[in-house]
């Protein structure tokens, strides 16, 4: 990649960091459910900037890497809405309130950014010295776009109830109930922590569960550590809005998975290609680069990318099964609050 000047990757870092404190303090200061007005305003601002940012890009390193960031910034937003179904289902696991969810949310985000930060250092210096790691990232993303287009949703479903948790509960004093939004509260004269620890803990996990999966899927559209960290940020942010503004209608994506299945299968498949052209390893073709593996374009990456995600959303909303599913979902809503405001 041309290199940058460093006053744009400072400046870049130093806008983004400044909007992310902004919108953490908005969170803390005042926790409320935004309305899909305002969720709607956060995220066309958020995009708006990628947007900026990629113009940014094509402007001062040209079409190759301008695309290596919008196909990469697509492919890590669209991993990021999936990790909204596992949201949901956490915050419906755990009873989080709707006023707190923002937080719940927005300290999801940030361990993202810490994990994806740590994953795509280590990932880059192993890149730089070692060209066999993409024969390994590709097949983890050939397995992981074969456990997605085969997952039932079990997995899911018992997100809040994994081995760890249950153990935590056991060890640390805790509450029966949430206290706004602290993590600690008193109880009888005694300072324990609330369910909101829990809550955290889980998220956490499920950060690190997406982080593992989304660096290899990046790095396959990449080697740049600067794209893909902003790509990462440029994905994470407005995350916690898209969440109030999809709403009901994350249960009617339904094919959601399965398009990053596609997605995830045809950049495993470029790195093992990409490797074959690199090949560095004794025992395949004599360590000799593979001349007649091809090199899939950035833009035919892009192209694929972004055709299979509006294959998957039109096709869904157009799908009778998602209709149902939305109904049934928003009455299990229904059915949720109703239990919450009298448990009597």
């Amino acid at each position: 990649m041309p290199a940058l000047p460093l006053a744009f990757e400072v400046g870049t870092f130093v806008v983004l960091g400044i909007i992310l404190l902004f919108d953490l303090l908005l969170v803390v200061k005042r926790p409320h459910e935004p309305s899909m007005k305002e969720a709607g305003l956060w995220v066309g601002f958020y995009v708006s900037l990628a947007l900026i940012f990629a113009a940014l890009m094509f402007y001062i390193t040209g079409a190759e890497y301008g695309g290596q960031f919008v196909a990469g910034w697509i492919t890590e937003y669209s991993l990021s809405i999936d990790n909204l179904f596992v949201f949901i289902i956490i915050m419906a696991r755990f009873s989080v309130p709707r006023k707190y969810q923002q937080e719940v949310l927005m300290v999801g985000i940030i361990i993202a950014l810490v994990l994806r930060g740590i994953f795509i250092a280590l990932g880059a210096a192993v890149i730089e010295n070692f060209s066999w790691i993409f024969y390994i990232f590709g097949a983890f993303l050939l397995y992981t776009a074969y456990k997605q287009a085969t997952d039932s949703g079990e997995d899911e479903e018992d997100a809040g109830e994994n081995k760890l948790i249950k153990k935590l509960r056991t060890v640390v004093p805790m509450s029966d109930k949430y206290d706004g939004g602290k993590l600690r509260t008193v109880v009888d004269g005694k300072k324990v922590f609330t369910p909101m620890l829990i809550v955290f803990v889980t998220i956490g996990l499920t950060d690190l569960l997406f982080a593992v999966d989304s660096i290899p899927a990046i790095f396959g559209l990449t080697q740049s550590a600067f794209i893909v960290f902003t790509a990462n940020i440029f994905a994470l942010m407005g995350l916690r809005q898209l969440y109030f503004l999809l709403g009901g209608l994350m249960t009617r994506l339904i094919y959601l998975k399965h398009a990053l299945s596609v997605i995830l299968a045809f950049i495993g498949v470029k790195l093992v290609l990409h490797a074959m052209h690199v090949n560095e390893l004794p025992f395949i073709n004599g360590g000799q680069h593979i001349e007649w593996a091809p090199e899939i374009p950035t833009f035919v990456s892009l192209a694929v990318i972004v055709f299979t995600i509006v294959v998957a959303v039109v096709a869904s909303l157009l799908s009778p099964k998602a209709r149902q599913a939305a109904i049934d979902a928003d009455l299990a809503a229904d059915s949720q609050k109703a239990a919450q405001e009298d448990p009597h």
